[in-house]
């Protein structure tokens, strides 16, 4: 048999076994099973400032309307990779998640599973979220169940081909997720570690202030360093005292509440939508926040 041959017979050897390990390999893994007894009774009151903090009507409120509650979804998310619309998470039973149980928001933002078993593409944080207090789950349940209910399915992601196979999301997580994990640095002090908590589990800041590699993965080296926009139509700056540390803790804390800068600007671009979001936290959130941020390590400004 010649070279040729024996190199195509292996190559098709290791194509039929290693399918089968492939797909084990990239089964979505849930992390709470249904009516999991971890996941604690919600309290909707303190599920609004975990909605406020994570973001979510930045991303999943109805476009073309000013109402920041209606959860209807479809913004437009320019990617490299093609365009993700946000779904609808109203509580309506047919179109939004009116049907999800505590569980089921659980697994979506721990582990990146929907209800229906299929990955859901790291566009939605989960890589972020992952390592949320089961508290603040239910909680957010529990807030999110007393929103308006919206009627209307979003249009489906517009992605590259290969991009639609959602079973490639589960490589993806082989390389790049840590379920459970979070990157928060504590040193003890309990603003600067509920700080950490904010910003890099439910505020995910360094998703935003961070440059990703071709697979679309925050490289480690460039967190909150800033770098191009999403889209590659922007830069989103540097947060690390590389860039703003002449701004004081409280300069940091008062840009979250009303968007002005110590140089008497304002911020611009989604995080004026990310203030709108800070400045209905507690205050003392806002002081935990700017601790950690003055505390991160400086690092400098990736270049295009």
């Amino acid at each position: 048999m010649s070279k040729r041959r024996i190199l195509l017979a292996l190559l098709a050897a290791a194509a039929l076994f290693g399918a089968p390990v492939a797909w084990v390999l990239t089964t979505p893994r849930p992390f709470f099973e249904k009516d999991d007894p971890r996941l604690p009774q919600g309290d909707a009151e303190r599920g609004r400032l975990v909605f406020n903090i994570g973001g979510c009507a930045s991303c999943h409120a109805l476009p073309g309307q000013k109402d920041r509650l209606r959860l209807g979804g479809g913004m437009a998310l320019s990617s490299p990779f093609g365009v993700f619309r946000p779904p609808n998470i109203s509580p309506d039973p047919d179109d939004g998640i009116g049907l999800w149980t505590v569980s089921d928001l659980g697994n979506a933002l721990v582990s990146g599973v929907s209800p229906e078993g299929s990955h859901y593409y790291p566009a939605f944080p989960y890589t972020t979220y992952t390592s949320i207090k089961f508290g603040d789950i239910s909680d957010l349940h529990a807030y999110l169940m007393t929103l308006p209910k919206v009627k209307g399915r979003t249009p489906a992601h517009d992605l590259s081909p290969v991009f639609r196979i959602r079973r490639l999301i589960g490589g993806w997580k082989l390389l790049f997720f840590r379920q459970r994990k979070s990157e928060a640095v504590a040193n003890g002090d309990p603003v600067h570690d509920r700080g950490g908590y904010l910003a890099e589990s439910l505020g995910h800041c360094a998703q935003c202030h961070s440059t990703r590699n071709f697979l679309g993965a925050i490289k480690p080296e460039t967190r909150f360093a800033g770098g191009p926009d999403a889209g590659n139509v922007g830069y989103v700056p540097n947060i690390t005292p590389e860039r703003i540390g002449h701004w004081t803790e409280a300069e940091i804390a008062t840009m979250l509440e009303t968007g002005e800068t110590p140089d008497h600007g304002r911020v611009g671009s989604s995080m004026a939508d990310v203030v709108v979001n800070t400045s209905q936290l507690p205050e003392g959130d806002r002081i935990a926040l700017a601790r950690y941020i003055k505390g991160l390590p400086a690092r400098p400004t990736p270049h295009p």
